[in-house]
Protein backbone atom coordinates (compact mmCIF):
# COMPACT_ATOMS: atom_id res chain seq x y z
CA UNK A 1 0.00 0.00 0.00
CA UNK A 2 1.45 3.54 -1.34
CA UNK A 3 2.21 5.60 1.94
CA UNK A 4 1.32 9.41 1.19
CA UNK A 5 1.43 12.62 3.75
CA UNK A 6 -0.34 15.68 3.73
CA UNK A 7 0.82 18.74 4.72
CA UNK A 8 -1.41 21.43 4.81
CA UNK A 9 -1.80 24.43 7.51
CA UNK A 10 -5.81 23.96 6.62
CA UNK A 11 -7.08 21.22 8.70
CA UNK A 12 -9.94 21.19 6.14
CA UNK A 13 -7.53 20.17 3.45
CA UNK A 14 -6.18 17.61 5.61
CA UNK A 15 -9.23 15.67 6.50
CA UNK A 16 -10.77 16.65 3.08
CA UNK A 17 -7.43 14.85 1.16
CA UNK A 18 -7.49 11.88 4.25
CA UNK A 19 -11.20 10.65 3.53
CA UNK A 20 -10.33 10.90 0.45
CA UNK A 21 -7.77 9.12 -0.22
CA UNK A 22 -8.36 6.31 1.82
CA UNK A 23 -11.44 5.51 0.74
CA UNK A 24 -9.10 4.95 -2.64
CA UNK A 25 -7.01 2.41 -1.04
CA UNK A 26 -4.14 4.67 -0.02
CA UNK A 27 -1.93 4.86 3.54
CA UNK A 28 -2.55 8.64 4.62
CA UNK A 29 -1.30 10.55 7.03
CA UNK A 30 -1.54 14.32 7.70
CA UNK A 31 0.04 17.27 9.76
CA UNK A 32 -0.07 21.23 9.47
CA UNK A 33 3.06 21.77 10.64
CA UNK A 34 6.26 21.83 7.97
CA UNK A 35 8.42 20.83 10.72
CA UNK A 36 6.61 18.19 11.81
CA UNK A 37 6.20 17.04 8.56
CA UNK A 38 9.85 16.56 7.96
CA UNK A 39 10.07 14.74 11.34
CA UNK A 40 7.69 12.27 10.06
CA UNK A 41 9.91 11.94 6.97
CA UNK A 42 12.30 11.28 9.16
CA UNK A 43 10.78 8.22 10.82
CA UNK A 44 8.45 7.04 7.63
CA UNK A 45 9.08 6.65 4.18
CA UNK A 46 6.39 8.36 2.06
CA UNK A 47 5.76 7.24 -2.14
CA UNK A 48 4.21 10.91 -2.30
CA UNK A 49 3.94 14.07 -0.63
CA UNK A 50 1.69 17.22 -1.40
CA UNK A 51 2.57 19.93 0.15
CA UNK A 52 1.32 23.52 0.76
CA UNK A 53 3.32 26.15 -0.93
CA UNK A 54 2.45 28.88 2.07
CA UNK A 55 2.79 26.74 5.30
CA UNK A 56 2.79 28.80 8.47
CA UNK A 57 6.08 27.52 10.04
CA UNK A 58 7.78 27.18 7.05
CA UNK A 59 7.59 27.84 3.07
CA UNK A 60 6.46 24.92 1.13
CA UNK A 61 10.01 25.40 -1.29
CA UNK A 62 12.40 24.70 1.89
CA UNK A 63 10.15 21.99 2.55
CA UNK A 64 10.73 20.64 -0.91
CA UNK A 65 14.48 21.10 -0.31
CA UNK A 66 14.77 19.45 2.88
CA UNK A 67 12.48 16.00 1.93
CA UNK A 68 14.97 15.77 -1.51
CA UNK A 69 17.42 15.71 1.25
CA UNK A 70 15.99 13.16 3.96
CA UNK A 71 14.62 10.77 1.41
CA UNK A 72 15.18 11.32 -2.23
CA UNK A 73 12.82 8.35 -3.71
CA UNK A 74 10.24 10.68 -2.41
CA UNK A 75 8.12 12.87 -4.97
CA UNK A 76 6.64 15.89 -4.06
CA UNK A 77 3.98 17.85 -5.49
CA UNK A 78 2.98 21.25 -4.19
CA UNK A 79 -0.58 22.73 -3.50
CA UNK A 80 -0.98 25.98 -4.51
CA UNK A 81 -3.90 28.58 -3.74
CA UNK A 82 -2.24 31.34 -6.25
CA UNK A 83 -2.64 30.06 -9.61
CA UNK A 84 0.81 31.75 -11.08
CA UNK A 85 2.88 30.35 -13.49
CA UNK A 86 6.33 32.11 -11.85
CA UNK A 87 5.29 29.37 -8.96
CA UNK A 88 4.93 26.31 -10.88
CA UNK A 89 8.08 26.61 -12.91
CA UNK A 90 9.85 27.42 -9.89
CA UNK A 91 8.54 24.53 -8.01
CA UNK A 92 9.30 22.17 -10.62
CA UNK A 93 12.68 23.18 -11.18
CA UNK A 94 13.53 22.86 -7.71
CA UNK A 95 12.49 19.17 -7.81
CA UNK A 96 9.12 18.78 -7.57
CA UNK A 97 7.05 16.17 -9.24
CA UNK A 98 4.06 18.48 -10.13
CA UNK A 99 1.92 20.94 -8.73
CA UNK A 100 -2.05 21.42 -8.10
CA UNK A 101 -4.42 24.52 -7.51
CA UNK A 102 -6.76 25.35 -5.22
CA UNK A 103 -9.70 24.21 -5.28
CA UNK A 104 -8.51 20.83 -5.74
CA UNK A 105 -10.23 18.19 -7.68
CA UNK A 106 -10.55 14.84 -7.19
CA UNK A 107 -10.01 13.79 -10.69
CA UNK A 108 -7.25 15.49 -10.87
CA UNK A 109 -5.39 14.49 -7.62
CA UNK A 110 -5.67 10.77 -8.55
CA UNK A 111 -4.31 11.56 -12.38
CA UNK A 112 -1.07 13.34 -9.97
CA UNK A 113 -0.47 10.13 -7.97
CA UNK A 114 -0.89 7.22 -10.35
CA UNK A 115 1.98 9.50 -12.82
CA UNK A 116 3.91 9.80 -9.40
CA UNK A 117 3.83 6.41 -8.62
CA UNK A 118 4.28 5.20 -11.99
CA UNK A 119 7.40 7.70 -12.17
CA UNK A 120 8.97 5.65 -9.08
CA UNK A 121 10.74 2.65 -10.07
CA UNK A 122 10.31 1.25 -7.04
CA UNK A 123 6.28 1.68 -7.36
CA UNK A 124 5.90 0.38 -10.66
CA UNK A 125 4.95 -2.85 -9.32
CA UNK A 126 2.44 -1.57 -7.15
CA UNK A 127 1.10 0.61 -9.61
CA UNK A 128 -0.36 -1.91 -11.78
CA UNK A 129 -2.00 -3.77 -8.96
CA UNK A 130 -3.52 -0.73 -7.45
CA UNK A 131 -5.10 0.01 -10.84
CA UNK A 132 -6.28 -3.42 -11.74
CA UNK A 133 -7.77 -3.14 -8.03
CA UNK A 134 -9.86 0.22 -8.45
CA UNK A 135 -11.03 -0.25 -11.82
CA UNK A 136 -12.33 -3.70 -10.70
CA UNK A 137 -13.95 -1.25 -7.35
CA UNK A 138 -15.18 1.31 -9.93
CA UNK A 139 -16.90 -1.43 -12.15
CA UNK A 140 -18.85 -2.48 -9.24
CA UNK A 141 -19.92 0.71 -8.20
CA UNK A 142 -20.84 1.61 -11.80
CA UNK A 143 -22.63 -1.59 -12.51
CA UNK A 144 -25.53 -0.32 -9.81
CA UNK A 145 -26.37 1.70 -12.23
CA UNK A 146 -26.83 -0.93 -15.22
CA UNK A 147 -23.57 0.38 -16.51
CA UNK A 148 -22.05 -3.02 -18.34
CA UNK A 149 -18.68 -1.82 -18.75
CA UNK A 150 -17.21 0.35 -15.77
CA UNK A 151 -18.89 3.23 -17.38
CA UNK A 152 -22.88 5.34 -16.89
CA UNK A 153 -24.73 4.63 -20.04
CA UNK A 154 -27.57 7.12 -21.10
CA UNK A 155 -30.92 5.67 -22.68
CA UNK A 156 -32.50 7.91 -24.77
CA UNK A 157 -31.86 8.84 -28.12
CA UNK A 158 -28.91 11.48 -28.10
CA UNK A 159 -27.02 8.72 -25.99
CA UNK A 160 -27.87 5.84 -28.09
CA UNK A 161 -26.41 7.77 -31.08
CA UNK A 162 -23.35 8.75 -29.54
CA UNK A 163 -22.43 5.27 -27.95
CA UNK A 164 -23.40 3.74 -31.51
CA UNK A 165 -20.20 6.09 -33.17
CA UNK A 166 -18.22 5.32 -30.29
CA UNK A 167 -18.63 1.53 -31.10
CA UNK A 168 -17.78 2.01 -34.74
CA UNK A 169 -14.54 3.57 -33.82
CA UNK A 170 -13.28 2.26 -30.77
CA UNK A 171 -11.70 -0.55 -31.96
CA UNK A 172 -9.84 0.93 -34.80
CA UNK A 173 -6.73 3.40 -34.02
CA UNK A 174 -7.73 6.22 -35.66
CA UNK A 175 -7.36 9.89 -33.91
CA UNK A 176 -11.13 10.71 -32.94
CA UNK A 177 -11.51 14.61 -32.24
CA UNK A 178 -14.37 14.96 -28.94
CA UNK A 179 -16.75 18.03 -29.11
CA UNK A 180 -19.15 19.67 -26.47
CA UNK A 181 -19.40 21.80 -23.80
CA UNK A 182 -17.79 21.93 -20.84
CA UNK A 183 -18.48 19.79 -18.20
CA UNK A 184 -20.28 17.14 -21.08
CA UNK A 185 -18.23 14.05 -20.16
CA UNK A 186 -15.56 14.40 -23.02
CA UNK A 187 -12.66 12.68 -21.28
CA UNK A 188 -15.62 9.79 -19.90
CA UNK A 189 -15.97 9.17 -23.64
CA UNK A 190 -12.26 8.90 -23.94
CA UNK A 191 -11.77 6.60 -21.91
CA UNK A 192 -14.77 4.30 -22.99
CA UNK A 193 -12.96 4.29 -26.27
CA UNK A 194 -9.95 3.52 -24.95
CA UNK A 195 -11.44 0.59 -23.05
CA UNK A 196 -13.25 -0.64 -26.09
CA UNK A 197 -10.01 -0.55 -28.08
CA UNK A 198 -7.51 -3.30 -28.55
CA UNK A 199 -5.24 -0.67 -26.19
CA UNK A 200 -7.50 -1.53 -22.93
CA UNK A 201 -5.07 -2.38 -20.50
CA UNK A 202 -2.34 -0.39 -21.45
CA UNK A 203 -1.68 3.30 -20.16
CA UNK A 204 -4.37 6.23 -20.68
CA UNK A 205 -2.99 9.86 -20.04
CA UNK A 206 -5.69 12.93 -20.21
CA UNK A 207 -3.95 15.94 -19.98
CA UNK A 208 -5.67 19.37 -19.89
CA UNK A 209 -4.01 21.38 -22.26
CA UNK A 210 -5.84 25.26 -20.77
CA UNK A 211 -3.55 24.19 -17.76
CA UNK A 212 -0.23 23.80 -19.97
CA UNK A 213 1.82 27.12 -19.84
CA UNK A 214 4.79 27.30 -22.25
CA UNK A 215 7.02 27.50 -20.04
CA UNK A 216 6.29 23.94 -18.69
CA UNK A 217 4.13 22.57 -22.14
CA UNK A 218 7.45 21.31 -23.62
CA UNK A 219 8.41 19.28 -20.26
CA UNK A 220 5.55 17.78 -19.56
CA UNK A 221 4.89 16.08 -22.68
CA UNK A 222 8.19 15.31 -24.41
CA UNK A 223 10.19 15.38 -21.19
CA UNK A 224 13.34 16.11 -20.17
CA UNK A 225 16.93 14.89 -19.52
CA UNK A 226 19.06 15.59 -16.12
CA UNK A 227 20.62 18.88 -16.80
CA UNK A 228 18.67 19.80 -19.51
CA UNK A 229 17.39 23.68 -18.16
CA UNK A 230 18.27 25.07 -14.33
CA UNK A 231 16.58 22.57 -11.74
CA UNK A 232 16.40 19.54 -14.48
CA UNK A 233 18.18 17.29 -11.87
CA UNK A 234 16.87 14.00 -12.79
CA UNK A 235 15.49 12.62 -16.22
CA UNK A 236 11.69 12.80 -16.36
CA UNK A 237 9.43 10.77 -19.20
CA UNK A 238 6.79 13.49 -20.60
CA UNK A 239 3.43 11.95 -20.79
CA UNK A 240 3.52 10.81 -24.51
CA UNK A 241 6.24 8.23 -23.42
CA UNK A 242 4.41 7.42 -20.59
CA UNK A 243 1.37 6.38 -22.64
CA UNK A 244 3.44 4.25 -24.91
CA UNK A 245 1.41 1.61 -26.00
CA UNK A 246 -2.15 2.96 -24.95
CA UNK A 247 -3.51 5.89 -25.38
CA UNK A 248 -3.28 9.58 -24.79
CA UNK A 249 -6.60 12.26 -24.23
CA UNK A 250 -5.73 15.73 -24.62
CA UNK A 251 -8.51 17.99 -23.68
CA UNK A 252 -9.50 21.57 -24.75
CA UNK A 253 -6.29 21.15 -27.36
CA UNK A 254 -6.91 24.44 -29.16
CA UNK A 255 -5.29 26.08 -26.17
CA UNK A 256 -1.60 24.93 -26.69
CA UNK A 257 0.89 27.40 -28.11
CA UNK A 258 2.10 27.46 -31.58
CA UNK A 259 5.49 26.37 -30.48
CA UNK A 260 3.91 23.42 -28.98
CA UNK A 261 1.25 22.89 -31.86
CA UNK A 262 4.65 22.51 -34.17
CA UNK A 263 6.29 19.88 -31.77
CA UNK A 264 2.84 18.11 -31.84
CA UNK A 265 2.57 17.95 -35.29
CA UNK A 266 6.25 16.31 -36.09
CA UNK A 267 5.54 13.60 -33.15
CA UNK A 268 2.41 13.41 -35.12
CA UNK A 269 3.55 12.36 -38.28
CA UNK A 270 6.84 10.64 -37.30
CA UNK A 271 5.77 8.66 -34.21
CA UNK A 272 9.04 10.08 -32.36
CA UNK A 273 9.60 12.35 -29.76
CA UNK A 274 12.87 13.87 -28.23
CA UNK A 275 13.24 14.76 -24.65
CA UNK A 276 14.38 18.13 -23.85
CA UNK A 277 18.24 17.98 -23.45
CA UNK A 278 18.27 14.90 -25.47
CA UNK A 279 20.17 13.80 -28.31
CA UNK A 280 18.33 11.12 -30.30
CA UNK A 281 15.01 10.75 -30.50
CA UNK A 282 12.39 7.85 -29.45
CA UNK A 283 10.39 5.71 -31.15
CA UNK A 284 6.38 5.62 -29.44
CA UNK A 285 3.09 4.17 -30.65
CA UNK A 286 0.03 6.40 -29.34
CA UNK A 287 -3.62 6.71 -30.34
CA UNK A 288 -4.27 10.39 -30.23
CA UNK A 289 -8.05 11.47 -29.12
CA UNK A 290 -8.63 15.13 -28.34
CA UNK A 291 -11.53 17.24 -27.40
CA UNK A 292 -12.78 20.82 -27.91
CA UNK A 293 -14.95 22.74 -26.75
CA UNK A 294 -14.63 25.50 -29.70
CA UNK A 295 -15.18 24.06 -33.96
CA UNK A 296 -11.57 23.73 -34.01
CA UNK A 297 -12.34 24.87 -37.69
CA UNK A 298 -13.55 27.99 -36.53
CA UNK A 299 -9.69 28.05 -34.67
CA UNK A 300 -8.12 27.62 -38.07
CA UNK A 301 -10.26 30.21 -39.88
CA UNK A 302 -8.96 32.58 -36.94
CA UNK A 303 -5.26 31.23 -36.89
CA UNK A 304 -4.91 30.26 -33.55
CA UNK A 305 -5.13 26.22 -34.77
CA UNK A 306 -2.54 24.66 -37.54
CA UNK A 307 -4.16 23.28 -40.22
CA UNK A 308 -1.79 20.63 -40.87
CA UNK A 309 -2.14 19.41 -37.26
CA UNK A 310 -6.39 19.49 -37.40
CA UNK A 311 -6.04 17.32 -40.42
CA UNK A 312 -4.00 15.04 -39.13
CA UNK A 313 -6.26 14.88 -35.74
CA UNK A 314 -9.73 14.90 -37.48
CA UNK A 315 -9.44 11.43 -38.78
CA UNK A 316 -13.25 11.03 -37.09
CA UNK A 317 -15.24 13.28 -34.95
CA UNK A 318 -17.93 12.65 -32.03
CA UNK A 319 -19.90 15.54 -30.59
CA UNK A 320 -21.32 14.72 -27.06
CA UNK A 321 -24.38 16.30 -26.62
CA UNK A 322 -25.26 18.63 -24.37
CA UNK A 323 -27.35 17.43 -20.63
CA UNK A 324 -30.63 19.86 -21.48
CA UNK A 325 -30.76 17.38 -24.97
CA UNK A 326 -30.69 14.74 -22.85
CA UNK A 327 -33.45 14.97 -20.88
CA UNK A 328 -34.19 11.33 -21.01
CA UNK A 329 -31.14 10.44 -18.91
CA UNK A 330 -31.55 13.25 -16.33
CA UNK A 331 -32.73 10.97 -13.83
CA UNK A 332 -30.24 7.61 -15.10
CA UNK A 333 -27.46 10.74 -13.95
CA UNK A 334 -29.08 11.67 -10.60
CA UNK A 335 -29.17 8.29 -9.32
CA UNK A 336 -25.52 7.46 -10.44
CA UNK A 337 -24.17 10.75 -8.84
CA UNK A 338 -26.33 10.10 -6.01
CA UNK A 339 -24.58 6.73 -5.14
CA UNK A 340 -21.30 8.09 -5.57
CA UNK A 341 -21.85 11.23 -3.63
CA UNK A 342 -23.19 9.05 -1.00
CA UNK A 343 -19.75 7.16 -0.70
CA UNK A 344 -18.21 10.16 -0.68
CA UNK A 345 -19.54 11.48 1.77
CA UNK A 346 -20.81 8.39 3.48
CA UNK A 347 -24.33 8.97 3.73
CA UNK A 348 -27.31 6.73 3.06
CA UNK A 349 -29.67 8.98 1.00
CA UNK A 350 -32.46 6.73 -0.74
CA UNK A 351 -33.40 9.25 -3.94
CA UNK A 352 -34.96 11.71 -4.94
CA UNK A 353 -37.88 14.27 -4.29
CA UNK A 354 -40.67 14.12 -7.14
CA UNK A 355 -40.27 17.77 -7.20
CA UNK A 356 -36.67 17.73 -7.25
CA UNK A 357 -36.57 15.54 -10.50
CA UNK A 358 -39.06 18.20 -11.99
CA UNK A 359 -36.89 20.67 -11.12
CA UNK A 360 -33.47 18.68 -12.56
CA UNK A 361 -35.41 18.02 -15.53
CA UNK A 362 -36.75 21.71 -16.18
CA UNK A 363 -33.38 23.21 -15.02
CA UNK A 364 -30.93 23.89 -18.33
CA UNK A 365 -28.14 22.37 -16.99
CA UNK A 366 -25.09 24.91 -18.33
CA UNK A 367 -22.03 23.50 -16.74
CA UNK A 368 -23.94 19.72 -18.14
CA UNK A 369 -22.55 17.02 -16.02
CA UNK A 370 -19.78 18.44 -14.11
CA UNK A 371 -22.56 20.66 -12.43
CA UNK A 372 -25.01 17.93 -11.64
CA UNK A 373 -22.25 15.88 -9.73
CA UNK A 374 -21.38 19.13 -7.85
CA UNK A 375 -25.23 20.16 -7.36
CA UNK A 376 -26.19 16.41 -5.85
CA UNK A 377 -23.38 16.14 -3.53
CA UNK A 378 -24.05 19.29 -2.05
CA UNK A 379 -27.80 18.52 -1.83
CA UNK A 380 -26.39 15.12 -0.09
CA UNK A 381 -24.65 16.98 2.46
CA UNK A 382 -27.57 19.12 3.02
CA UNK A 383 -29.85 16.55 3.88
CA UNK A 384 -30.75 15.40 6.78
CA UNK A 385 -33.49 12.82 5.88
CA UNK A 386 -33.64 9.84 3.19
CA UNK A 387 -34.42 11.70 0.11
CA UNK A 388 -33.34 14.85 -1.17
CA UNK A 389 -35.41 17.90 -1.21
CA UNK A 390 -35.58 20.67 -3.04
CA UNK A 391 -34.01 23.23 -0.29
CA UNK A 392 -30.98 21.09 -0.80
CA UNK A 393 -31.19 22.50 -4.10
CA UNK A 394 -28.86 26.20 -4.76
CA UNK A 395 -30.94 28.87 -5.40
CA UNK A 396 -29.95 29.05 -9.63
CA UNK A 397 -31.10 25.68 -9.74
CA UNK A 398 -34.60 25.93 -8.48
CA UNK A 399 -35.57 29.81 -9.33
CA UNK A 400 -34.11 28.76 -12.72
CA UNK A 401 -36.49 29.56 -15.90
CA UNK A 402 -37.33 27.83 -18.90
CA UNK A 403 -37.58 31.62 -20.68
CA UNK A 404 -34.26 32.56 -22.11
CA UNK A 405 -34.03 36.26 -23.69
CA UNK A 406 -32.24 36.21 -26.43
CA UNK A 407 -34.31 33.00 -27.86
CA UNK A 408 -37.49 35.02 -27.55
CA UNK A 409 -36.19 38.04 -29.37
CA UNK A 410 -35.51 35.21 -32.86
CA UNK A 411 -38.41 35.56 -34.87
CA UNK A 412 -40.95 32.67 -35.23
CA UNK A 413 -41.49 31.48 -38.92
CA UNK A 414 -44.71 29.24 -39.48
CA UNK A 415 -44.27 26.21 -41.85
CA UNK A 416 -43.69 27.89 -45.44
CA UNK A 417 -40.95 30.19 -43.61
CA UNK A 418 -43.15 33.55 -43.71
CA UNK A 419 -42.56 35.48 -39.71
CA UNK A 420 -44.91 35.00 -37.02
CA UNK A 421 -45.84 37.47 -34.61
CA UNK A 422 -45.33 35.92 -31.50
CA UNK A 423 -48.08 35.56 -29.19
CA UNK A 424 -48.63 38.70 -26.47
CA UNK A 425 -47.52 37.42 -22.84
CA UNK A 426 -46.86 39.63 -19.92
CA UNK A 427 -44.95 37.16 -18.07
CA UNK A 428 -42.40 37.40 -21.30
CA UNK A 429 -42.62 41.11 -21.78
CA UNK A 430 -41.59 41.33 -18.14
CA UNK A 431 -39.06 39.56 -18.06
CA UNK A 432 -37.47 41.02 -21.37
CA UNK A 433 -37.85 44.15 -19.98
CA UNK A 434 -35.93 42.98 -17.26
CA UNK A 435 -33.32 41.59 -19.05
CA UNK A 436 -32.80 44.44 -21.24
CA UNK A 437 -32.63 46.98 -17.98
CA UNK A 438 -29.49 44.20 -16.62
CA UNK A 439 -28.07 44.60 -19.98
CA UNK A 440 -27.61 48.22 -20.02
CA UNK A 441 -26.24 48.69 -16.36
CA UNK A 442 -23.83 45.69 -17.18
CA UNK A 443 -22.55 47.29 -20.00
CA UNK A 444 -22.13 50.84 -18.52
CA UNK A 445 -20.02 49.32 -15.80
CA UNK A 446 -18.16 46.95 -18.06
CA UNK A 447 -19.82 44.08 -16.60
CA UNK A 448 -18.52 45.29 -13.05
CA UNK A 449 -20.87 42.67 -10.92
CA UNK A 450 -20.00 44.58 -7.49
CA UNK A 451 -21.08 48.11 -9.51
CA UNK A 452 -23.90 46.04 -11.43
CA UNK A 453 -25.08 45.39 -7.65
CA UNK A 454 -25.06 48.22 -6.48
CA UNK A 455 -26.26 50.26 -9.23
CA UNK A 456 -29.45 48.17 -9.41
CA UNK A 457 -30.22 47.87 -5.88
CA UNK A 458 -29.76 44.00 -5.32
CA UNK A 459 -26.61 41.62 -3.77
CA UNK A 460 -24.63 40.39 -5.66
CA UNK A 461 -25.55 36.63 -5.58
CA UNK A 462 -28.97 37.89 -7.08
CA UNK A 463 -27.65 39.38 -9.90
CA UNK A 464 -25.40 36.37 -10.47
CA UNK A 465 -28.83 34.19 -10.71
CA UNK A 466 -30.08 36.96 -12.77
CA UNK A 467 -27.54 36.83 -15.35
CA UNK A 468 -27.87 32.99 -15.67
CA UNK A 469 -31.25 33.34 -16.06
CA UNK A 470 -31.21 35.54 -18.84
CA UNK A 471 -27.54 34.40 -20.09
CA UNK A 472 -26.06 37.69 -19.55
Amino acid sequence: MAKILVIDDNIDICQLLDRFLTKKGYDVQTTISGKNGLDMVKKTHYDLIFCDFKLRDMDGRDVLMKVMEISPGTQVAIITGYADVKIAVEVIQKGAFDYVTKPLIPDEIISLIERALAATKDNQSYSVTFNRVSEAQAEKKLAKANSTDGYLRGIGKESKKLYKEIQLVAPTNLSVVIYGESGAGKENIARIIHDQSERAGKPFIAIDCGALTKELAGSELWGHEKGAFTGAHSDKPGQFEMADGGTIFLDEISNLSYEIQVGLLRLVQERKLRRIGAARDKSIDVRILVASNEDLRKSVQEGKFREDLYFRFNEFSITVPPLRDRKDDIEAFAQHFLQISNDELKKDVKGFDKDVMEVFKEYSWPGNLREMRNVIRRAILLSNGKSVSVSGLPPEVVYSRKFNFTDHQAEDRDTFGRKQKPAPSLKNAAAGAEAEVLRKVLEEVKYNRTKAALQLGIDRKTLFNKMRQYDL
